[in-house]
């Protein structure tokens, strides 16, 4: 199946277009920068969950880690491989939208896309950027096998599938949801295709096995250097002691809610009013609505439901909406029309509104000079702020909680494996040359603890010696007294 001529080169220029302001910026988002961090560590034979600390799979670390093998910038190329990965992704829906939909409106349906990637803030690095490629292609492999009658090759197939939901995995964990519901829908073909129980269920072992297979491999890997205990504290018993700030989730709900409502009115109204909409390939829409009501399961049952969490419904929402995207008289225009006008309007403003709250590179190329002319050999804490400094400062870490969230906000204080106050304790204990923390408002519920520790040992062993703003944020330095 063809894409529409001309779709590679729109969805290269449409995706660099929009990230065009973003590009560059080492604080843009915080994750990414990070997970960078994490990368550069690597190079420098760190090792995650032992030396510096994150929830994260390693799959996504090693390739941060990746980058570092490229003799360019850092930042630029991370967000460049995002920006790959992000229309080879838009390819592939649009190909998938060909099953359902004229060959203008699967094109229409890649670009919502990467349209609505800026949008929740899921356009340079954060996870989906990634892992949304290899689910888009094993959901393609299951969404065809689902439509073969007595396919003698669909136990192949499916591992094809679950090889690459196995790979998604070790980018973020939240992949499960889909992978079972790809592997369960799978399973239904062979039960209509007459497959005994017993087969059933050996072949459900098998798939389930080979999605879990990277995830276990890099679990022995950690058991072989005997570090498992580290490995599986972070990376699955972590979660369940993360507490949720609800009128913060809640108001973050709302507003992704209204964000999404083109979608809505695309998918779900705009059938209702055009019963030509409804004639498309009904087997084909079933298995794509499946998916997106696991994604969706994915994204709502953390509660947590950060914006670039919904970078992974993204995908089938705009399979979901390419039919409403067909349509050629001025009444049925409307829908696409909305969907991808405010989907261009988000992609517009969205960025805009971060750069000026995040700040540009000479803002953050400021705020490094200003703290390595401190250090004088010692190690940078970054309590509140940016943990890029760590990286373009080359200061020492003195913990491996280099994430300031993991130890400055309340809901991580139960998930880390340690008493977050025990640790800055700790790290005080270490006199770090100079600690970086927030003067002006910050997004999480504050661990009062802790920051009561900072406070009283600023004002004991420290003075403060520059205030420096990147963006609208602004952060306090201080350096040991002398």
């Amino acid at each position: 199946m063809r894409l529409v001529p001309g779709s590679p080169l729109l969805f290269v220029a449409l995706g660099a277009a929009l990230r065009i302001p973003m590009f560059g910026k080492p604080a843009f988002q915080s994750d990414e920068q990070f997970y960078l961090l994490v990368g550069q560590r690597m190079a420098e034979r760190a090792l995650p969950f032992v030396d510096i600390w994150d929830r994260k799979p390693y799959g996504l670390f090693l390739l941060y880690r990746s980058v570092y093998t490229l003799p360019f910038d850092p930042v630029l190329t991370y967000q460049i491989a995002g920006l790959v990965f992000s229309v080879l992704t838009a390819l592939v829906i649009e190909r998938m939208a060909r099953r359902i939909a004229p060959p203008r409106a699967a094109q229409a349906a890649g670009l919502a896309y990467l349209l609505y990637q800026p949008m929740f803030n899921v356009a340079l690095g954060q996870s989906p950027v990634f892992y949304n490629l290899p689910v888009a292609l094993a959901a393609a492999l299951m969404l065809d096998a689902r439509l073969r009658d007595g396919d003698r090759r669909l136990f192949r197939r499916g591992m094809a599938a679950m090889l690459l939901v196995g790979l998604a995995l070790q980018i973020k964990y939240s992949v499960v949801f889909e992978g079972m519901g790809f592997g369960l829908m799978l399973l239904a073909r062979g039960h209509a295709d007459g497959w005994s129980l017993p087969r059933l269920a050996a072949t459900g072992m098998a798939w389930a096995l080979t999605a879990l297979a990277p995830t276990l491999l890099v679990l022995a890997g950690y058991a072989a250097t005997g570090h498992a205990e580290a490995f599986l504290q972070a990376n699955f018993l972590s979660i369940f002691g993360r507490t949720v700030d609800q009128a913060d989730a809640f108001a973050q709900l709302a507003k992704e809610g209204l964000a999404l409502i083109p979608f809505a009115l695309a998918i779900v109204l705009a059938p209702s009013r055009l019963p030509a909409l409804r004639e498309t390939n009904p087997a084909m829409l079933t298995g794509i609505r499946i998916w997106a009501c696991v994604a969706l399961l994915g994204f709502l049952v953390f509660g947590t439901w950060y914006d670039h969490y919904l970078g992974p419904v993204l995908v089938p929402l705009c399979l979901l909406a390419a039919p409403a995207l067909a349509r050629t008289t001025p009444g049925e225009r409307w829908y696409g029309g909305l969907l991808l006008g405010f989907g261009l309007l988000g992609a517009l403003v969205v960025p805009a509104l971060q750069v000026r709250e995040r700040g540009t590179a000479a803002d953050f190329a400021a705020a490094s000079a200003a703290v390595s002319r401190e250090l004088h050999g010692r190690c940078l804490y970054v309590y509140e702020g940016d943990s890029a400094l760590y990286r373009t400062t080359r200061a020492c870490i003195p913990t491996r909680f280099a994430y300031p969230s993991h130890l400055n906000a309340m809901n991580e204080a139960g998930a880390l494996g340690v008493d977050p106050v025990a640790e800055v304790g700790r790290i005080l204990a270490s006199r770090p040359g100079v600690i970086v923390i927030a003067e002006s408002s910050r997004p999480n519920l504050p661990n009062l603890r802790s920051r009561a520790q900072i406070r009283n040992a600023l004002a004991r062993s420290y003075e403060r010696y520059e205030g420096v703003a990147i963006g609208t944020r602004k952060f306090g330095l201080y350096r040991l007294s002398r």
